[in-house]
């Protein structure tokens, strides 16, 4: 089984700005978040724990399993550019991510969901058919990725919207891939 948790709460959550590589370590509400996850976890022994680079992923993903991460790149949060910890309900949008148009360093969303179905088609081809429980740690935009990998892309091409709250996850079962076009 695959579980794919979004970190806990941060300041800049709180505070309604965007997050991304410039983003903070879990504040007291988001580690409350992952000791919960660590409660619901309670009886699931952890093979594999992947975790996005950024500090809060990292910490959610250990304090949830007791694990120390794998940082895998591909993780990685979306790369917000000059939009990175702006006030959400500020920021110029193109679709669901920042105008590229108006803020320079934003990642193009198809490289980033390649990406994301890259380390996926990676852990299905080594694990599947295998009985493991891999706990994935990124973010709102990661765990939107990864449930439009099992679910496919929806028709208004926003991910996000199969994203998870902070602190909070989805299962999805190890050998059920239905996408494997990111872009199609």
């Amino acid at each position: 089984m695959i579980y794919v948790v979004r970190h806990g709460q941060t300041d800049l959550n709180k505070e309604g700005r965007l997050q991304g590589r410039l983003g903070l370590p879990l504040n007291e509400e988001g580690v409350k978040q992952a000791e919960r996850l660590r409660e619901d976890f309670v009886e699931v022994e952890f093979d594999f724990v992947f975790s996005s680079p950024q500090e809060r992923a990292i910490q959610t993903g250990k304090i949830a399993t007791g694990n120390e991460p794998i940082i895998d790149k591909r993780l990685d949060v979306f790369d917000l550019g000059e939009a990175d910890r702006l006030l959400k309900h500020e920021v110029k949008l193109a679709g669901a991510v920042p105008d590229p148009n108006v803020y320079q360093g934003v990642e193009d969303i198809h490289t980033y969901i390649e990406r994301v179905f890259d380390f996926m088609n990676e852990i299905e081809l080594k694990y599947g058919g295998k009985d493991v429980n891999i706990l994935i740690s990124g973010h709102k935009c990661t765990t939107g990725s990864i449930g439009a990998y099992f679910e496919g892309i929806p028709e208004d091409r926003n991910i996000l919207r199969l994203s998870s709250d902070n602190g909070a996850y989805k299962t999805y079962p190890l050998n059920r891939k239905t996408s494997t076009n990111p872009i199609s």
